[in-house]
């Protein structure tokens, strides 16, 4: 395993961990892991590296004008508004036989990209930023969803080097989803 340097004394919160640094590839290995069990319906590795005070959100996005494009998120209505307990259950339903709204299960690809890491006030905290394209097909249908986003996450550095998701807000681009359900982990 890759040893990750400490945040450097002279470090100040919101300053970037430099693309390529060994700090900002443990991280972005993280991420590109995390889309890989998604896509590979591991949940249950998935599960294990989301931290126990996780919270998981997508505000609803409404298509404003220019003068008011600061207003396009509606954070009082939410896609989904989950915590560790909750995103659990929901792990929990979709590797049972009651997920009816992904049995078969979808064919996912998730694309991660533009990773910006940015330094917190807590040495073992990472604000990272990523866009994702979530690519879904169902059935034998030729038809292909596709859902992209800006990913705002929280990463903590464990005491054994590994780390935990302990927040995601998902970002929707699109203010109507051109999917049936949202039964997906973004």
């Amino acid at each position: 395993m890759q040893q990750v340097q400490e945040q450097s004394p002279e470090a100040t919160p919101g300053q970037y961990v430099p693309v390529g640094s060994a700090e900002y590839n443990a991280i972005l290995t993280f991420m590109y892991e995390e889309a890989a069990l998604l896509d590979q319906l591991r949940l249950n590795e998935w599960g294990q590296r989301l931290a126990t005070d996780l919270l998981y959100t997508a505000p609803l996005r409404h298509t404003r004008l220019n003068s008011d494009h600061a207003k396009s998120f509606v954070r009082t209505v939410q896609h989904f508004h989950d915590d560790y307990r909750s995103v659990m259950g929901r792990i929990l339903r979709l590797s049972g036989k009651s997920a009816w709204a992904e049995d078969p299960p979808s064919r996912t690809r998730r694309l991660v990209t533009n990773v910006l890491v940015r330094e917190t006030s807590k040495a073992d905290e990472f604000e990272v930023t990523s866009y994702v394209l979530l690519t879904r097909s169902r059935f034998s249908e030729h038809h292909v969803d596709v859902i992209s986003c800006e990913r705002q996450d929280l990463i903590r550095r464990e005491a054994g080097g590994g780390f935990k998701l302990a927040r995601r807000e998902i970002l929707l681009d699109q203010s109507v989803l051109g999917t049936a359900n949202l039964a997906v982990f973004l």
